[in-house]
């Protein structure tokens, strides 16, 4: 697929100032139940005025994308990181303007994960369901993709191929 034929996905904050893209097919469309994703979600819908990252059982949807392939694309300044403790290495990026929950990036990774539910449709379906043995709800396991209990092999697979890609791909002008 060429560059101009490649879907480009955009999210927005609740009040329309910070807008995020995505380009192409994201690395994975995930459900994650980790204790950091959890925590995280808690922190971010703390806020005054926040909106919700979690699904109701309090699974955190993102749509994960390699690094050269998401970017802020309008309203960066207004981006505060807010990370769980001084030496996580994970920093989940928030709207100050709105308090909207917009994307997180691992440290030392090179891919995003994106908030789901704050894409415009249509979206992916769900691949998988990670970490459920941390799940916090009594609510059903919904069906609608494999549950792993802790990080698949297929996502470490999946976040290989993307980083060889991003080494061997030709640059884009």
């Amino acid at each position: 697929m060429s560059p101009m034929t490649e879907t480009c996905r955009s999210a927005r904050c609740s009040c329309g100032r910070v807008r995020v893209e995505g380009v192409g097919s994201p690395i994975v469309s995930a459900v994650c139940y980790c204790r950091d994703c959890q925590a995280g979600g808690r922190q971010i819908e703390a806020l005054p005025g926040a909106v919700h990252v979690r699904d109701p059982d309090g699974g955190t949807p993102y749509l994960t994308y390699r690094d050269d392939r998401f970017a802020c694309v309008e309203g960066a300044g207004l981006l505060v990181g807010h990370k769980l403790t001084a030496r996580s290495p994970t920093e989940r990026f928030v709207a100050s303007c709105c308090n909207t929950g917009l994307y997180l990036k691992f440290g030392p990774g090179h891919w995003t994960s994106a908030y789901r539910l704050r894409f415009e449709s249509p979206l992916p379906p769900i691949e998988m369901r990670t970490n459920v043995r941390r799940r916090q709800s009594d609510l059903p396991l919904p069906a609608d993709a494999p549950a792993y209990r802790s990080f698949p092999l297929a996502l470490f697979r999946r976040l290989l191929v993307a980083r060889l890609a991003m080494l061997f791909e030709p640059r884009r002008a």
